[in-house]
């Protein structure tokens, strides 16, 4: 395959503000003149690929292919030395598309005699050494280091952060990541971290399972995640890792089903660390939710337990998400002290972790006083709310007051003998809940009842979660109630059996203006 039969954006020139950003990397890639090393090669190549990184085109597209492209179509044009040292280190680092046509490009210019730079001969070539994991007690965090070198020479570390509280996986997402050459002072000092200090340690890893780890924390994260400097590394992350061996899998937490969860709250409340709790009720249901959010929102770890983590459950996650009785409230803090106390014994954290992470409840207690506002406090009646939220999901309640408004009162619904109570009504149960919405819409055929029903059963569900996104923002942009319902139906209707379909079409609803 030929180059111009490959690229076919080669012979379309960039646009004079493009023009320009190229020209200034090509000035950039001159420094690739006069590097010796492959390292300092790569990095040079990997910041100049690195600047449109996490960026996003119209339709989605990935502004780091697109421009990226349209780097290489330019270098290759330019024909000068610098421009070869430049295509010759994008073959190596950049994406398979980038790397294709910057060979085929560099091959043109060196069977014109265009002279290759002297590491052209070793870049992309670093062979994998061995690998480390320098990591908290808590699980909260943890850094990879991986050494390489080229052919014995110019040996050197990749130092990968990864947050494992955050993300989409057990593995979390990537905070920073950089090299260093300094080798052997890196591990000595890692070393040194976990001797002095019994909530760190530092050890052997896998290189096989590091780049299944590193792998699967990249694929979660985004610019918005990592450091501002990520995007110059990016490309030689991408690079390393695909120098280390494949098949490794990252060991990942024992998943929790509803038995292991009832189990696992069964040993805490028999426990010793139990035995303060004098109201066993309101402890039971604590537990149920540390248990909920370490399965759920902590990668299935019910028993990690650190400073970071509780200040996050008290003070973030239950306050928003949980509705809770007065006893409840008074009892969740020592009820997660308890906890921390037995889940630590079982995972061993050290004494040093237990009391960082006591002292951590402790002073998040009085914040979460404030931050817990129950809503039985603005008035709302607690009849309404318990019908509202028979699985007390607090995050629930605005999305599912929406949907049904109408939940006291007696009327008369339309092709129904008698008065009904609305108040005697369960909204959780769709013959009630068709009932209501007979109400609310009287005189409507029933197929048109029945979007309503399947729209009501989605917002009481939150299921898709973008469906109530799109409402809020309808809302606050002045749209109806009653529009912006069909509005909803309307999109969900059309988007039956096509989930992704229709979380796009609600997304684009989010930005429609009103309708005048």
């Amino acid at each position: 395959m030929t180059p111009r039969s490959r690229d076919t954006s080669a012979g379309v020139p960039p646009s004079p503000a493009m023009r320009e950003i190229f020209e200034g990397m090509l000035r950039h890639a001159r420094e690739l003149l006069a590097v010796r090393g492959a390292l300092d090669a790569e990095l040079i190549v990997s910041d100049i690929l690195g600047s449109w990184w996490g960026g996003r085109l119209s339709g989605g597209r990935d502004a780091e292919e697109i421009f990226g492209e349209g780097l290489v179509a330019h270098a290759a044009r330019a024909g000068t030395p610098a421009a070869l040292a430049l295509l010759t280190g994008v073959g190596r680092l950049g994406t398979n598309r980038q790397a294709a046509l910057a060979d085929d490009a560099a091959r043109v210019l060196v069977a014109r005699g265009v002279a290759r730079p002297g590491w052209a001969g070793r870049v992309g070539q670093a062979v994998a050494e061995e690998c480390f994991v320098a990591r908290d007690r808590y699980g909260d965090h943890e850094t990879v280091v991986c050494t390489f070198a080229y052919n014995g020479i110019e040996r050197h570390a990749l130092i990968a952060q990864l947050d494992r509280t955050r993300g989409g996986d057990v593995h979390g997402v990537l905070r920073d990541a950089w090299v260093s050459s300094r080798v052997a002072r890196l591990l000595e000092q890692g070393r040194k971290d976990a001797r002095e200090n019994p909530l760190m340690a530092f050890e052997p890893l896998d290189p096989r399972v590091a780049r299944a780890r590193l792998t699967q924390a990249l694929d979660a994260t985004d610019a918005a995640t990592v450091g501002a400097k990520f995007g110059a590394h990016h490309a030689f992350l991408r690079t390393r890792l695909r120098a280390l061996p494949p098949g490794g899998a990252a060991p990942r937490p024992a998943p929790h089903g509803r038995d292991a969860r009832a189990t696992l709250a069964a040993r805490f409340l028999a426990s010793a660390e139990a035995e303060s709790l004098s109201d066993v009720s309101a402890a039971s249901r604590c537990a149920d939710q540390i248990i909920q959010y370490g399965c759920d929102h902590d990668f299935g770890r019910p028993l990690r337990v650190s400073p970071s983590k509780v200040e996050r459950f008290l003070l973030d996650w239950l306050p928003r998400k949980v509705l809770l009785t007065p006893a409840e409230q008074e009892a969740v803090p020592h009820v997660l002290a308890a906890w921390t106390r037995w889940a630590a014994a079982r995972t061993g954290l050290p004494a040093e972790g237990v009391r960082a992470t006591l002292d951590a409840v402790w002073d998040a207690t009085g914040a979460f006083a404030s931050a817990y506002r129950d809503p039985a406090s603005s008035g709302l009646d607690p009849d309404v709310l318990a019908r509202l939220l028979p699985d007390r999901d607090l995050e629930a309640l605005p999305r599912r007051a929406f949907a049904l408004p109408f939940l006291v009162g007696k009327h008369r619904v339309t092709g129904r003998r008698g008065v009904i109570d609305l108040a005697a009504l369960d909204p959780a149960d769709p013959v009630d809940r068709r009932v209501m919405l007979e109400f609310e819409h009287p005189g409507a055929d029933p197929a048109h009842l029945d979007a309503h029903e399947r729209l009501a059963a989605a917002l009481w569900d939150g299921e898709p979660p973008e469906l109530w996104d799109a409402a809020q923002a309808l809302l606050d942009a002045g749209v109806e109630r009653h529009d912006v319902l069909h509005r909803l139906i309307t999109e969900t209707e059309r988007h039956v059996g096509d989930a992704a379909g229709l979380r796009g079409a609600l997304r684009a609803l989010r930005h429609e203006p009103p309708r005048g």
